[in-house]
């Protein structure tokens, strides 16, 4: 998994490098800490990297820190933010909030403090990241059928099974009614009984959601990825993606690419 980057903005030279010390002996080169003098610099920062934590100041000339937050925000990046003030003020914590800062942070920062609000923020980070990508390769349907798994007749349970460890594989209705020793005209009635989906259509499905998480975790060509899902011609694949998903693999994959690199 690539590292996750932190970046610390604050105009105060001394409080910005206090705190960039801190986290680098924290993070023992977990983490990439970057840090900025201004807003300016932090958006120009934004534009280069994909930063995952934002740690800014309120109060700085020409572009203070929710301003900050309000253009990156306007312009498609979204990280977890967390907002550091030398005073309290009412105002700039209720518009922090409506900016969907996380957290609040009043100077002088205790090491102890500011590293307590940093694991508590990466970890909201890598939830909200595991979410956007289960919205990406989740499909309802199977969702359904998943849930209601452990509750299904034996043989269906049985026939799931088997397709899960032999998706890579052609696998016929016919095949797959002779392992859970079913006729199979009744298997075929049986498993639309217990899925709500026909086995043509739960096999299709299953292939696609795993062919989806190929592509956005891993960098095997299409073709490839074809095979690892059943599918003896990448351009049949590539057809059927593009019929349930509405593009194809490879516009899919890029899509994805582009709104990682934008959050």
């Amino acid at each position: 998994m690539d590292s996750k980057t932190i970046l610390i903005v604050d105009d105060e030279q001394t409080t910005r490098q206090g705190l960039q010390k801190t986290l680098e002996k924290w993070s023992g080169g977990k983490y990439d800490i970057l840090s900025a003098a201004d807003g300016p610099e932090a958006y120009e920062l934004f534009n280069k990297n994909k930063i995952h934590l934002l740690i800014s100041d309120v109060s700085m000339p020409e572009m203070d820190g929710l301003k900050l937050l309000s253009k990156i925000k306007e312009n498609g990046y979204k990280p977890v933010v967390i907002i550091v003030s030398g005073y309290p003020d009412f105002n700039y914590a209720q518009e922090a909030i409506r900016l969907g800062v996380i957290n609040y942070l009043l100077k002088p920062l205790s090491k102890q403090k500011l590293i307590e609000a940093v694991e508590h923020a990466l970890k909201t980070e890598a939830s909200l990241e595991r979410t956007s990508y289960l919205e990406k390769v989740a499909d309802d349907k199977l969702i359904n059928v998943d849930t209601n798994h452990d509750h299904s007749n034996s043989a269906i349970k049985e026939a799931i099974d088997f397709i899960n460890n032999n998706i890579e594989k052609p696998i016929t209705l016919k095949e797959v009614a002779n392992t859970v020793h079913l006729n199979a005209s009744y298997f075929s009635v049986l498993f639309k009984e217990h899925t709500r989906l026909t086995f043509s259509e739960f096999l299709t499905r299953k292939r696609l959601q795993i062919a989806k998480t190929l592509l956005l975790t891993t960098n095997l060509q299409i073709e490839e990825i074809s095979f690892k899902v059943g599918y003896q011609t990448a351009k049949y694949f590539i057809k059927i993606f593009k019929d349930y998903e509405g593009v194809t693999p490879s516009k899919f994959r890029k899509i994805s690419e582009l709104e990682d690199a934008s959050t």
